[in-house]
């Protein structure tokens, strides 16, 4: 979204200019690897733009991206259990020892769990062999499956560039290269991300457009909307995008968001790190907590967030603004101090600095905003992914606030085979008054649909055993 190409192309809906959203974290001279593109389809648009794609360049230069599954720490135990002839129940019971931590090894959990290292040492010869076993085949590949979104485009093609190979469950070939590597070697990457929320809006524009002859285009929702607004406030955000957990509407209470730029910030600190930030936010919008500046000369930078760094892009015009950077060089100097590579820091450190005393800052001064920039530059977000997240969470808000019933029918829908989602959103439909109707053969569809009362009938679909080709 930070691009005014993808802006004037229709691509993105979001003014980059207006959003104060900078090109140089997209793209710019100095970035060697190319942009890391990310495109949202609805989930069930996505296939036909794989298709197109496969026409418009040539079926032999699209591909699909392989990836390749590796033995966890679990699985390991329970392959080499299998092969030993170790009982299921044996092997399922060591897997459940081990904790359930991402990317724990089966060392760590030795270690850190006093039952499984008596079980290396007194174990029977088929436990004891099941872990010196394991404990070599850990980490290694065990099967291969393709990349939920990943594509790749080339110029020619890619048989001649790279090794393919066909996948059982797809027309295109596969690479035999991961993403990494494939960027290495020079070909475009491009993600088609099915975003279930999109099918959730089209399908609830629809059923507002067969109910009430209203044809709602999203894309020219006001952002002043009263309503909606106050459906942010009082934290009623159930079913709407990124803004429905436990916390975040807790927040949203406190915060009483007012603009759009509330939403876009919320949506860059509510996430490990930065959460720590957000009663300082919220306290400096009420006006209960002094707003303040590292230097008067970062007002313009950081007024519309109160003074506290949320985004990258802020880091990179700060550098800009004080250490007189090029923006390309800015966006060089958030990824040294973002991903803490400790053997840059010094260099940029040392060029800030001097970049700001020739700009006429005094040296403290600037050694005063390095170190805040260091410290806020670890969480700082991504201002245009936090800004395209926040008009389709607005926009889910907006239909939520003034058509609920059409729209949770259409939440519960895209939710079908999950019966703790149906059961939490059935609470929410009664909670907003919206009464919930039991399955009828006469009356219900496949789908939860809207009643001419304005309530919603339970979908045939839903129902635990009864699949789809049944309701037909």
């Amino acid at each position: 979204a930070g691009s005014i190409v993808s802006y004037c192309l229709g691509i993105t809906r979001i003014d980059p200019i207006h959003y104060k959203l900078l090109f140089e974290r997209f793209l710019n001279p100095d970035r060697v690897s190319m942009p890391d593109i990310d495109i949202d389809f609805d989930d069930e648009g996505r296939d036909k733009v794989i298709n197109y794609v496969a026409e418009k360049y040539g079926a032999s230069k699209v591909a699909q991206i392989i990836t390749f599954g590796t033995i966890g720490a679990k699985l390991a135990v329970r392959d080499v259990g299998r092969v030993l002839k170790l009982s299921q129940d044996e092997a399922n019971r060591i897997a459940k020892l081990i904790p359930e931590k991402s990317g724990i090894t089966l060392k760590e959990a030795i270690n850190a769990v006093p039952e499984l290292k008596d079980l290396t040492i007194s174990g029977s010869e088929v436990i004891k062999k099941t872990f010196e076993n394991a404990l070599v085949l850990e980490g290694l590949m065990r099967h291969t499956s393709k990349h939920a979104c990943g594509m790749i485009i080339g110029t020619d093609d890619l048989i001649n560039l790279l090794p393919l190979c066909t996948a059982k469950d797809s027309k295109l070939p596969l690479t035999q290269y991961e993403g990494n590597m494939i960027q290495r070697i020079g070909l475009l990457k491009i993600d088609f991300l099915g975003l279930k929320t999109l099918t959730i809006m089209k399908d609830a524009i629809d059923t507002i457009y067969k109910r009430h002859n209203v044809k709602i285009n999203v894309d020219s929702i006001p952002f002043t909307d009263k309503k909606t607004f106050e459906l942010f406030q009082q934290g009623e955000t159930i079913g709407t995008f990124q803004f429905e957990s436990e916390g975040m509407r807790m927040y949203l209470k406190e915060l009483k968001p007012t603009e759009i730029e509330d939403l876009i910030a919320m949506n860059a600190l509510y996430r490990p790190g930065p959460m720590e930030s957000i009663n300082n936010y919220i306290r400096r919008k009420h006006g209960t907590e002094e707003i303040s500046y590292p230097l008067p000369v970062l007002e313009q930078i950081l007024n519309y967030t109160y003074g506290i760094m949320v985004y990258q892009e802020q880091i990179m015009q700060i550098a800009q603004k004080v250490g007189r950077f090029k923006l390309s060089d800015a966006d060089h100097l958030r990824k040294v101090i973002s991903k803490k590579v400790v053997s840059e820091m010094p260099k940029v450190r040392e060029e800030f600095i001097s970049g700001a005393i020739e700009n006429g800052y005094q040296k403290e001064d600037a050694e005063k905003v390095f170190d805040v920039m260091e410290d806020f530059a670890k969480y700082g977000f991504n201002r245009s992914h936090a800004a395209a997240y926040s008009f389709i969470a607005f926009q889910t808000a907006y239909l939520k606030a003034h058509y609920p019933a059409e729209y949770m029918a259409a939440v519960l829908t895209h939710n079908l085979s999950d019966i703790k989602k149906i059961t939490f959103y059935i609470d929410e439909c009664r909670r907003q008054q919206i009464p919930v109707l039991r399955p009828d053969i006469n009356e219900s569809e496949a789908n939860f649909t809207v009643t001419d009362q304005g309530a919603i009938r339970f979908g045939l679909a839903a129902i635990k055993g009864v699949g789809e080709n049944a309701v037909a």
